[in-house]
């Protein structure tokens, strides 16, 4: 996992989030798990690449 983050903030409707929160607690995730995952997931799907830290530090 990347060591360093940065902050997505994202606008949502308030009912769309709750259900979002209460599924991922019945999954045993963090929204923030999901999300990373989700756009891991879209990144993917468009054959875009990039490197974890990680790996940058690898590459050095």
């Amino acid at each position: 996992m990347e060591s360093k983050t940065a902050r997505l903030t994202v606008l949502i409707d308030p009912v769309k989030k709750s259900a979002f929160e209460q599924l991922c607690a019945a999954q045993d995730l963090t929204p923030s798990q999901v999300v990373r995952q989700l756009i891991r997931d879209y990144l993917d799907k468009h054959g875009v690449d990039y490197a974890t830290r990680a790996q940058l530090n690898t590459d050095k």
